[in-house]
């Protein structure tokens, strides 16, 4: 009796319907992978992951309510060990940086051939990171620093942090883990290139991360 490796659990979150159900007809097609869900927008795919447990989420970027990239590092805050493969017609080298810089472990444009959607899938899955043949050739080696800015999410940790508070309180104001804050904050200091926490308050006030927050220091 042969053993099989169980299906590669697959949602899909577009807010085109044709071209969800398109996806999902697709991958369907191939034994190894089972999709799970088709959802319209970010806050489904948020609400709906612990129960869903997808191992891959192909993520559109432009949704109405909660987008993409908002999706994509909350749903990774909560579930690192979800692939997210981001699927977008979008080719500019600025969408596709800021996309891996929130956690995506992939990029692939709406137009590619179906097998290109399958090796992307297989590839996230073996632990790699895949860009599609255009959205590879848009990346340049000098987008070093579109790729280090701070995503949303970092910034408000920041502020938390810049605000003088413990990385627990941090984990209270935002209804995260402290591991999360710890996460977010040595990311943070990497991107920056800030060792100290004084830093990191120096660098709030000289960017203007504090201004309009005098209440609250």
């Amino acid at each position: 009796m042969t053993h099989q490796n169980p299906a590669i659990r697959v949602v899909v979150v577009d807010d085109h319907p044709m071209v969800a159900e398109g996806i999902e007809a697709i991958l369907e097609s191939y034994d190894d992978l089972e999709v799970v869900a088709t959802l319209s927008d970010g806050q489904q795919v948020i609400d709906k992951v612990s129960e869903l447990r997808p191992d891959v989420i192909l993520m559109d970027l432009n949704m109405p309510g909660v987008g993409g990239l908002s999706a994509t590092e909350l749903i990774l805050e909560e579930h690192p060990e979800t692939r997210i493969l981001v699927f977008s017609m979008h080719d500019s080298p600025e969408y596709i940086t800021t996309a891996l810089n929130h956690g995506a472990r992939g990029y692939v444009l709406k137009d590619v051939p179906t097998d290109e959607i399958k090796a992307a899938i297989d590839t996230v899955m073996s632990g790699g990171r895949y860009l599609c043949t255009g959205a590879e050739g848009a990346l340049s080696p000098p987008t070093r620093q579109a790729g280090e800015a701070l995503t949303t999410r970092e910034q408000t940790v920041l502020l938390q942090l810049a605000q003088g508070k413990s990385n627990k309180e941090v984990a209270l104001a935002l209804s995260i883990s402290v591991r999360t804050v710890e996460t977010h904050r040595k990311n943070i200091k990497r991107k920056l290139g800030i060792s100290s926490t004084a830093g990191l308050t120096r660098y709030a006030l000289e960017h203007g991360v504090l201004q309009g927050t005098g209440a609250n220091l």
